[in-house]
């Protein structure tokens, strides 16, 4: 039976103050309910995420500021960060640690390596949120239910027409290359269940590792 993560409820001391970090966040507003003046439930969710958040008045007893590390999972850490201090986010510089579990260092992980490199935000109360890049997960990370469908002939033309595309950008400003290991990442990157604007840097991350064999 499949049991899906639907809403983390973040503990916030000022409703409309909170509800407006998020959406300057860039979080989807879903729901506004008030059912009076101590109950109101606001509803976000981050682009690209299946699970929401809730934010709000007398639905949840912890300590405003008390929720920590709740992570953001993005397939170019630097762009990610980029775009939020776009926003008027601050956001940490990217760091990674010296092994698991390690003190952390500046920069992102040297060797680009999956679920390696990290930034970090927090809202106005405290709570405080994590990117984290990840490019490729670990074998069993996925269940099979969230694949995405088999191929057929005309679905298979379809996405190397669409990668073809994006290739093209790629091909442009960069040096001459092997077009099939930039097409494998792409491709690799949509059938995870990635959207095009995920797969592109997805596979700029691993020609940088190709490049650099």
């Amino acid at each position: 039976m499949d049991m899906k993560l639907e809403v983390v409820v973040i503990p916030v001391s000022d409703v409309d103050r909170a509800k407006a970090f998020y959406e300057k966040l860039g979080f989807r507003l879903d729901i506004d309910h008030a059912a009076n003046a101590d109950h109101r439930v606001v509803q976000f969710t981050p682009p690209g995420s299946e699970a929401s958040i809730h934010i709000g008045k007398g639905i949840t007893s912890a300590a405003p500021g008390s929720l920590q590390n709740l992570y953001l999972i993005v397939f170019d850490i630097e762009k990610a960060r980029a775009h939020l201090v776009g926003r008027g986010i601050n956001v940490s510089e990217v760091f990674h640690h010296a092994g698991l579990l390690g003190p952390r260092v500046t920069g992102p992980d040297p060797k680009h390596g999956s679920y390696a490199s990290f930034a970090s935000f927090e809202d106005p109360d405290g709570n405080t949120w994590l990117l984290q890049e990840i490019t490729t997960r670990l074998p069993g990370r996925e269940w099979k239910s969230m694949q995405a469908p088999a191929l057929n002939v005309a679905s298979l033309a379809n996405l190397l027409h669409e990668t073809e595309e994006h290739h093209g950008n790629y091909e442009k400003a960069h040096a001459k290359h092997n077009w099939w290991d930039w097409y494998a990442g792409y491709i690799i990157a949509r059938q995870s269940g990635s959207s095009p604007e995920e797969a592109a840097p997805a596979a700029e991350r691993y020609m940088e590792k190709v490049l650099h064999v």
